[in-house]
């Protein structure tokens, strides 16, 4: 089915605004293909059907942490905190289009404040300026943040004169070294600072210029974001053992014996690592994940195959933030052009693939106006028609959306579920001794998409229950903040001997 809908609708949009001047009559209504979209998107989301994906992706957790220099990755961190640590932190979150700089406090557990808190933060805009600094000039901008960071009189009040560590998250590819240094790997999405610095020190690279500016700091922590969201939720909370990013990406860490991984996936570490670790946090690169395990429909096949990138991260092209917008997109273009939808014209910009921003299907599934008007205005507004949408028109649009999210949360906890059965096994516990587990979770969809949250919990519930685990064993939380405070936790974490 798939190359007669690629060939009969997909190259047909570019030219035309109307579809009826390549399809000339619609082929079945919209109700019949809201019917067909429903069945393909709510059959793979029997409880059965999500317990037997998630035995076949704990078969590929385990292959990969056998053999596999790109996911199930160990981190040098081994040491959870107590969540009684206290000390004053630099935390720095480096994102795509963000560089944050916070003075974090880490009060403790029994402290009669927050047990952590951002006592003073600055945000730096990463715009294709700043993308395109190329190699030492790109940290050299990083280092007079810092600067201009640290020379706030607030910051100076509360850190005085002595050095002040540094704790950074890192959101991009990098190979650890130690738990305060790292290999740059190429970053992606437009930076150059790689260029004349690929497969230097990391630390080094941000330490270098913050010296020759005579900063009173040091590095003693590199995390990934999903290792600093485990990191900042195990701080509040002891039983969190596995951490989520669902945002415009995904990924998890899990806390797992050293013994679960083969001993040629810790590299070349010394041998005083090997001697204090049980225990590792590991970096999952989850996205990776779900190869012919996830079951598709035509629109997910055609979004892969004209990906840059087909079958890299199976996993992320159905749940993220990324693709859900495009997926439903696909949907909407089929159906104008063989059902009807909005009279079988095609909305402003809408042939374009990504245009369909995953924030507008948040929008239309929250409207909870009588005749959809939110939902109209934010369709219109981003994606133009010659009339307004009609109310069918929307609803259509709506459940749709509903549709395509749902299978994201149900195939989300299929994998959460999978990680924690993995992290079970290899303690030699059962699902009914597991105890409880606590999910830290971070990003846009995981924390702001309409009932996304609960409903994943609710399909949680549903397999954990199935496996005989004790209800509600299993919970997801929101790290608040998880990057400023994780790389602060990583930094505390420090263990002083390990190099």
């Amino acid at each position: 089915m798939l190359p007669s809908l690629v060939q009969a609708v997909f190259p047909s949009l570019p030219a035309p605004k109307r579809v009826r001047d390549v399809v000339r009559s619609c082929d079945r209504t919209m109700d019949d293909f809201l019917r067909e979209v429903q069945r393909l998107f709510e059959a793979p989301l029997k409880s059965t059907s999500l317990l037997a994906m998630s035995g076949k992706l704990q078969d590929q957790f385990q292959q990969k942490l056998q053999a596999s220099n790109m996911c199930m990755l160990p981190s040098y961190n081994h040491t959870l905190p107590t969540g009684y640590e206290q000390g004053t932190y630099l935390a720095l979150d480096v994102g795509g289009s963000t560089f944050r700089i916070a003075l974090v406090e880490l009060n403790g557990k029994n402290s009669a404040g927050k047990s952590m808190r951002i006592a003073n933060m600055r945000s730096y805009r990463i715009d294709n300026t700043v993308r395109a600094l190329k190699g030492h000039s790109f940290f050299d901008w990083m280092a007079e943040k810092i600067k201009e960071a640290i020379s706030d009189p607030e910051v100076k009040r509360i850190s005085g004169t002595s050095t002040l560590p540094m704790g950074l998250a890192w959101s991009f590819p990098v190979e650890q070294t130690s738990i305060r240094s790292g290999t740059l790997l190429e970053m992606g999405k437009g930076f150059r600072a790689t260029e004349g610095t690929l497969g230097q020190d990391l630390s080094e690279l941000i330490m270098r210029p913050c010296r020759s500016r005579g900063l009173n700091v040091r590095m003693d922590s590199i995390v990934n974001d999903s290792s600093a969201t485990l990191l900042s939720r195990a701080y509040e909370d002891d039983s969190t053992r596995l951490a989520l990013i669902l945002g415009t990406g995904t990924n998890a860490a899990v806390h797992l014996p050293v013994s679960a991984l083969a001993r040629s996936k810790f590299g070349n570490r010394p041998q005083s690592w090997h001697d204090k670790a049980d225990h590792v946090l590991v970096n999952t690169e989850l996205s990776m994940f779900g190869k012919n395990i996830l079951p598709t429909t035509r629109w997910d096949d055609y979004l892969n195959i004209t990906h840059a990138r087909p079958d890299f991260q199976p996993f992320e092209h159905l749940i993220s933030g990324r693709y859900l917008g495009e997926i439903v997109r696909l949907i909407l273009l089929e159906a104008i052009g063989t059902a009807g939808l909005f009279s079988g014209e095609i909305p402003d910009r809408f042939s374009e693939p990504y245009s369909l921003d995953t924030g507008i299907m948040a929008v239309i599934e929250s409207d909870e106006t009588a005749t959809l008007s939110k939902s109209c205005t934010i369709f219109q507004t981003n994606h133009p028609l010659s009339k307004p949408p009609t109310y069918s028109d929307l609803l259509f649009i709506r459940q749709v959306s509903q549709f395509v999210s749902h299978r994201a949360a149900a195939y989300l906890a299929s994998g959460i579920h999978a990680l924690w059965s993995l992290r079970a096994s290899t303690e030699g516990l059962s699902p009914a001794s597991a105890g409880r587990v606590t999910i830290g979770c971070n990003g846009s969809v995981i924390e702001k998409y309409p009932y996304f949250k609960d409903l994943c919990q609710s399909y949680l519930d549903e397999l954990t229950d199935l496996s005989g685990a004790e209800p509600h064993s299993v919970v997801l939380e929101t790290a608040v903040e998880s990057a400023i405070f994780g790389a602060a936790v990583g930094a505390c974490c420090l263990q002083d001997d390990v190099e």
